[in-house]
């Protein structure tokens, strides 16, 4: 393990967060809130940790390998929500830090979980970093650290790959970090698309760079306690719902669309099993939930809203699901396990996985009746090799197996329920953010105790981080030398 190679990234990491807290102090001081000085406190305490860091921690050599890679994404998170927490605790909107770094983790990895009971009226510089706190994460802050710092080591496509949303990670051009600036420009310009038809739909500068940083982060956090329900506005639910199925999409297909290969990336397997279940689920839930609302129109708005705000995992709300027939929130469950594409800043087992599965499951059966028929799983025109199909069985496993034990964990407590419990977990673990019951649209997580918030933290990071750069940690050969 190259220490100093580690602690010298992580060095740089928290530098980055310091200057990304910027912004919200700029709008601290321009509402007088009173919540600058958080920020102040927390730039000055990051940059007593980051500076000694970047600048005693001089690498002998930038060989950053697989085991590097791995460590330095799960332990940047971690910090990162660890020291993301502080502006929640010293302005006060979150007084416990158990609470606040919770609140941050579902920030960082778009999670959008909250321990918050009160949100209208909060400080809006706090309230802007909890918001921003998405928009960093949903990228990934590995990318946007590449895309500074380009030339901080010599193999850093390890970072990208442990940080990257899917089974597999590949390169959109030649130098990694290009590809880093080229995906956070394609990020921020869809993000400011989204500002400006926000705005156009009558929401104020603040509330539409909120639920701008919220959609395109697919996190969820609103300023508001009913979330985009407080609008009331057609307009902008059909805004935020187009950009949540947006930023759902495989990145590497918004690029191919710019270097202008319309036809390749229309032909896209995943984008035509991804807007096949949307479309598919959507109309589902419009038929349920028609009756309740009493106008075909009305239902097609909120489905098309809830359906988009699951599979995305962005977390908004405009209607309590939770009020709908029982068969419309199972599909909402499976939903969340689906996610959206990989190589997008949404969460779940992503598309790929869940096809790639159910095929696999298909070969299987055949091959009960036709044992010396060869059978290759193709996907996307190309036939998927043995290894991979047997290292995303094994993900799913390993997926479904930690919500269980998370579930099981959390229901120690005894503040919630059974459905509570298993919701909990699984909205964690895939980063939707609202579950059922008293976890759902209209409730929070802050019944839970500390050690359980801690659990849910985890299920959060293991989820963003498709689960192996969290679990490597726990792993003592990944600690040893050579």
């Amino acid at each position: 393990m190259n220490k100093r190679l580690l602690v010298h990234l992580l060095g740089n990491i928290l530098l980055i967060e310091a200057a990304a807290m910027l912004p919200s102090l700029l709008i601290s001081l321009i509402y007088g809130d009173g919540d600058a000085r958080a920020f102040v406190l927390a730039m000055i305490v990051l940059c007593l940790m980051g500076l000694p860091a970047r600048l005693l921690a001089k690498p002998r050599t930038t060989n950053l390998r697989a085991r590097e890679g791995f460590v330095t994404v799960a332990l940047a998170w971690v910090l990162l929500s660890a020291f993301g927490a502080l502006p929640f605790v010293i302005s006060g909107v979150i007084p416990h830090y158990a609470d606040a770094y919770f609140e941050a983790v579902s920030g960082f990895t778009t999670t959008g979980a909250s321990v918050m009971t009160v949100i209208d009226g909060m400080p809006r510089g706090v309230m802007f970093w909890r918001s921003f706190t998405h928009w960093i994460g949903g990228m990934g802050v590995l990318v946007l650290t590449l895309a500074l710092l380009p030339k901080m080591t010599g193999r850093t496509s390890h970072l990208m790959r442990a940080e990257s949303p899917g089974p597999s990670f590949s390169k959109i051009v030649p130098k990694l970090s290009d590809s880093a600036k080229i995906l956070y420009i394609i990020y921020g310009v869809l993000t400011l698309i989204e500002f400006i038809a926000l705005l156009l739909c009558g929401m104020n500068a603040y509330d539409a760079a909120i639920h701008a940083m919220g959609t395109a982060g697919t996190g969820g956090f609103s300023n508001y306690g009913a979330s985009v329900g407080a609008f009331d506005s057609v307009a902008v639910d059909i805004v935020v719902t187009v950009f949540m199925v947006i930023f759902g999409v495989n990145f590497a297909l918004f690029y191919r669309v710019l270097v202008g290969d319309w036809k390749g990336a229309l032909k896209s397997e995943e984008l035509r099993w991804y807007l096949g279940i949307f479309g598919a689920s959507a109309l589902f839930i419009t038929l349920m939930i028609t009756p309740q609302y009493g106008s075909v129109f009305k239902a097609l708005r909120y489905s098309t809203f809830q359906t988009a705000t699951i599979m995305s995992t962005t977390g908004y709300a405009t209607a309590n699901f939770d009020l709908w027939p029982e068969a419309v929130k199972m599909l909402m469950v499976i939903l969340m396990f689906v996610g959206s594409c990989a190589g997008s800043t949404a969460g779940g087992m992503k598309v790929v996985r869940v096809a790639l599965m159910s095929k696999l499951s298909l070969r299987e059966i055949r091959h009960t009746f036709q044992p010396r028929k060869v059978q290759v799983v193709r996907f996307e025109g190309k036939g998927v090799e043995e290894s991979m199909l047997a290292q995303i069985a094994t993900f799913c496993f390993v997926y479904v197996l930690l919500i269980l034990l998370g579930a099981f964990v959390i229901s120690l407590d005894g503040a919630h329920g059974f459905m509570e419990n298993l919701t909990a977990a699984i909205t964690c673990m895939c980063n939707v953010g609202p579950g059922l019951g008293a976890v759902g649209p209209a409730g929070n997580f802050a019944a839970y105790s500390p050690f359980s918030k801690i659990v849910l933290s985890m299920l959060m990071l293991c989820g963003r981080l498709e689960l192996f750069p969290i679990l490597v940690l726990f792993h003592p050969a990944i600690w040893r030398k050579g």
